[in-house]
């Protein structure tokens, strides 16, 4: 499946957001270095626990605060909303591409959202020396986008020379 090979459609952006969730995340972006913006993020994720733009604030900010165990928390709740979603199964480990091509009938913006979500919890576990782990669904997302679009293929290379050279958590990349 090309995952750039998609025509316009409703942006997962597009979902209309409570004005108080909107509030919230307003204001973590004008706070974003104080402790303040964390629970107004909470706030707004509790608010909106399935809204696309509250996962990915709350993603940014776990990941840019290089707190990457909760980042891969918010990945992994992201694929199971958009599983629900796309009608698809909420383990990742048994899609197969007939299954992924029901889900790009449903929406190939989320789809590809999905498929971006796997492969940044593939990099995350990667940054935290999970090296198995990431390659298993950086293998997944290879498998599910035949033309490696999502560029994939490049980190499973990295987890592989991990993996070959005993590399452990202390050796997780820090870029």
């Amino acid at each position: 499946m090309d995952m750039l090979d998609f025509e316009e459609g409703a942006l997962y952006f597009d979902e209309p957001l409570q004005a108080e969730a909107k509030r919230c995340l307003d204001s973590a972006a004008e706070q974003y270095g104080k402790g303040s913006a964390e629970q107004l993020l909470m706030r707004a994720y509790f608010l909106e626990p399935e809204h696309p733009i509250v996962l990915v604030a709350l993603y940014r900010y776990f990941y840019y605060q290089h707190r990457l165990e909760e980042a891969l928390i918010v990945a992994d709740r992201v694929l199971k909303v958009f599983a629900s979603r796309l009608e698809i199964s909420e383990d990742w480990n048994q899609l197969n591409e007939m299954e992924i091509g029901g889900g790009v009938l449903i929406s190939m913006t989320m789809t590809r959202f999905y498929m971006l979500a796997l492969k940044g919890a593939g990099f995350l576990e990667l940054r935290l020396g999970l090296y198995e782990s990431a390659l298993a669904r950086l293998k997944k997302v290879v498998e599910l986008d035949s033309k490696d679009r999502l560029g994939a293929r490049a980190l499973i290379d990295v987890a592989q020379d991990a993996l070959r050279n005993g590399a452990g958590p202390e050796t997780a990349m820090h870029s």
